[in-house]
């Protein structure tokens, strides 16, 4: 399985935008039949330990660039919404392998004219992330680099350059 961070392609990343048309490639798989899929995930930490987590995250990140980050809110999700994946978003199982997503215009990308406008978001998707990782120990760090991830992501810094400082 592979580590799955993203951007919204729409705004400034990696992911080709929606044109509407529907391609068989693109199509994801239905949502398995079962419980709801953060049901499915062993749950290693309470749902208020997981907001913890994230919000310790956010605390690491250094002062100057915590008051810099503007009209951004961060938000836990279960799982990642369906119109949010593509077919490379699941696993063998038909599971989401998402685990956080920006959904805005970064920084580098907005003018002095920007304002008025709905908040970006980072969202962090508790079910891809608990079953992703084998200990608490593996979820809490996983944790902290898709919200470090995502964050990066809102300062306008790509995927490619991510992996290359060692951000997988």
């Amino acid at each position: 399985m592979s580590q799955a961070h993203q951007q919204n392609g729409n705004r400034g990343g990696d992911r080709p935008v929606d044109d509407g048309a529907d391609s068989p490639d693109d199509a994801a798989p239905p949502a398995p039949p079962g419980p709801p899929l953060a049901e499915q995930a062993s749950e290693q930490m309470s749902a208020q330990e997981f907001e913890d987590v994230v919000g310790d995250a956010l605390d690491r990140i250094p002062a100057d660039l915590a008051e810099a980050m503007d009209n951004v809110v961060v938000l836990v999700q279960d799982e990642p919404d369906p119109e949010m994946l593509t077919a490379e978003d699941y696993d063998e199982a038909g599971l989401p392998t998402l685990l956080g997503l920006y959904d805005g215009v970064p920084l580098t990308e907005r003018d002095e004219s920007w304002s008025m406008v709905l908040p970006d978001r980072i969202l962090i998707f508790r079910g891809p992330l608990e079953r992703w990782c084998t200990s608490r120990e593996e979820l809490v760090e996983e944790i902290m680099v898709t919200v470090i991830h995502e964050v990066a992501h809102h300062f306008g810094i790509p995927d490619e350059r991510l992996h290359e400082l060692g951000w997988e």
